[in-house]
């Protein structure tokens, strides 16, 4: 077969994944800390989740991140927003594939149930980025009640945008007959929420606190 050169979808498609395959959803890393112990902060972590409407999943999630995390809760709602951003990117990418090689046999409805559900995802991963970078500001040092309060409110906003954008995800497809696909996404997606439903109970409860 004669040789083609690579069209700009390809290209994107390529790089989208290479990014997924090897990005991490948690950038800071904790330097070794002797007086840690690893146990007080699974602990903790457990014990937080416990304010949190899927607390196995989170814990599961959250536990291997114990050692970063240590016992703060600004940390610990950081390294949540991070996880749930990483799941809603693999979900976006996995949806925006169904858009390119998807055929419905001309079911427009089910087409474009997809194309907004992508819509939505994209939005979700914005906000949640959003918010992480919010999350690093309010890590700062100096930082005033008043502008935390201010920029942990803007956290709250983002992240719960971002979960009702996943729940609109799945809306179109209620007119949509049953099938793999659509059973796909659809739990897909209801596993994403339980995710970002996480993380934003954890961002509650350190905005709740009142301190940076």
């Amino acid at each position: 077969m004669p040789s083609e050169t690579p069209g700009p979808l390809l290209l994107f498609t390529f790089f989208l994944t290479t990014f997924l395959l090897y990005s991490q959803p948690i950038s800071t890393v904790a330097s070794p800390d002797p007086a840690f112990s690893q146990s007080s902060g699974t602990d903790y972590i457990r014990s937080s989740c416990g304010a949190t409407l899927y607390p196995e999943i989170c814990y599961t999630s959250l536990s291997r991140y114990a050692s970063a995390v240590k016992q703060s809760p600004s940390r610990l709602a950081r390294v949540a927003i991070g996880v749930s951003l990483s799941r809603a990117r693999r979900l976006a990418a996995y949806v925006s594939n169904l858009t390119r090689h998807e055929d419905f046999g001309g079911d427009h409805r089910a087409t474009a149930a997809l194309h907004d559900c992508l819509s939505n995802m994209g939005d979700a991963v914005d906000e949640m980025s959003g918010s992480l970078k919010q999350m690093r500001k309010v890590g700062a040092a100096g930082l005033s009640a008043e502008s935390f309060q201010f920029q942990m409110s803007n956290v709250q906003t983002w992240m719960s945008a971002a979960l009702t954008d996943e729940e609109t995800c799945t809306d179109g497809f209620e007119d949509v007959a049953d099938g793999a696909v659509k059973t796909e996404v659809c739990n897909r997606v209801a596993d994403a929420k339980k995710f970002t439903s996480n993380a934003l109970a954890l961002v509650n409860t350190f905005a709740a606190a009142g301190t940076p």
